[in-house]
């Protein structure tokens, strides 16, 4: 009979407050912010949902930005808690600007809750936070942030920003767990809560009830028992970006994503679906499939050259044409990535599809990576 040779995942001590405690000071650096975290039992939609159920109240106009299809889940959380809904959307290919922004705004002064994703893993782009957070703040509306395919991908500064709530899962960049998240409360985030009559209480999506059993009495006593393993897993991912060093996790990310830009390019017939490298988000890179060729045909005959390369085709109504290169957490490496390109050019020349010499590609991909890197 074979020992079990698994790990022992069973019979853990109790993760006590204190611990609990620990775990949300590590993401709140990671987060570069001084404001309230709380690491939340479930997959980062739970946040996502709960702080938009308990800061929008009936009758408030709120502004959600569009750049992928968590953007227009957004919308309809907004809608069913009873607000106005003001629409600013960009192209899947591109990023909104500040500008756009600023003039929604000014369009609808009664603006007072924008929601907003940092970088779109399904679209492959990402958002100028820094700019837009600049514009939101000066109007005086609170900023809710999708950080979850951005943090420890690219540069996430909570505070700096002025993002009032922020949500983060450990499923991408962090390589961790996607079973618990955590967000990020302002004061006044905080604030607007108390006040809305229609914020979830005594609810799993209750924000407050958090504020109320857990950090107002200090983080002593948890109100209930924690999803132990996720909430070690993702201190364990905590504590290796720590170790690894966030420039270097995010270094990484970079380089991954304008390595799999150039080889793509290089290798001909597929093009990337972000077209500015600067709207190309860190932690996916989309690709266009060639005129006339199926993207899930591309992704079938890339895995079936290699099935261990991270490549999917897009969901729903972009599956057709979009394919999606998922380079993040410990796939954001550099054999990674020319493993990939490898597959692709096998996969491609298997549908009849002629591509680069395969050196060319390797060449091109490498050299932009060691850019990267070198800094």
């Amino acid at each position: 009979m074979t020992a079990n040779t698994a790990p022992a995942l069973l019979d853990l001590a109790p993760l006590g407050a204190g611990h609990f405690a620990r775990i949300e000071d590590k993401v709140a650096a990671l987060m570069r912010t001084r404001e309230t975290v709380v690491a939340m039992q479930g997959e980062a939609l739970l946040p996502l949902e709960a702080c938009i159920r308990s800061a929008v109240r009936p009758g408030s106009t709120a502004l959600n930005i569009i750049t992928g299809p968590y953007g227009e889940t957004f919308g309809g959380w907004l809608r069913s808690c009873g607000a106005e809904v003001v629409t600013v959307a960009a192209p899947f290919s591109g990023a909104v600007t500040p500008a756009q922004v600023a003039d929604a705004l000014r369009a609808h002064p009664d603006i007072d809750f924008v929601s907003l994703v940092h970088a779109e893993a399904a679209t492959g782009n990402t958002n100028p936070v820094a700019e837009i957070g600049a514009v939101v703040r000066e109007h005086g509306a609170l900023l809710l942030l999708d950080a979850v395919a951005s943090v420890a991908a690219e540069p996430l500064l909570t505070d700096e920003w002025g993002v009032d709530l922020c949500v983060i899962g450990g499923q991408k960049a962090m390589a961790g767990p996607a079973g618990v998240s955590a967000v990020s409360v302002s004061a006044r985030a905080w604030e607007r809560i108390a006040a809305n009559e229609q914020a979830p209480r005594r609810s799993y999506l209750s924000l407050l009830d958090w504020k109320e059993r857990w950090i107002d009495g200090g983080r002593t006593a948890l109100p209930h028992a924690p999803a132990q393993l996720e909430m070690l897993a993702l201190e364990q991912a905590l504590d290796r970006i720590e170790a690894d060093g966030l420039d270097g996790v995010i270094a990484r990310h970079r380089a991954a994503s304008a390595a799999t830009r150039a080889g793509v390019r290089a290798l001909g017939a597929l093009a990337p679906y972000v077209i500015r490298d600067e709207d190309a988000a860190p932690a996916a890179t989309t690709l266009r499939a060639p005129e006339g060729v199926d993207a899930r045909d591309v992704v079938a005959a890339a895995l079936a050259a290699d099935a261990s390369v991270p490549v999917q085709a897009a969901a729903g109504s972009l599956a057709k044409e979009m394919i999606r290169v998922n380079h993040y957490g410990l796939d954001a490496d550099r054999e990674v990535v020319l493993a990939s390109l490898a597959a692709f050019g096998e996969g491609l020349r298997a549908l009849g599809v002629p591509v680069a010499d395969p050196a060319a590609v390797v060449r091109a991909a490498g050299d932009a990576w060691d850019a990267v890197i070198a800094g």
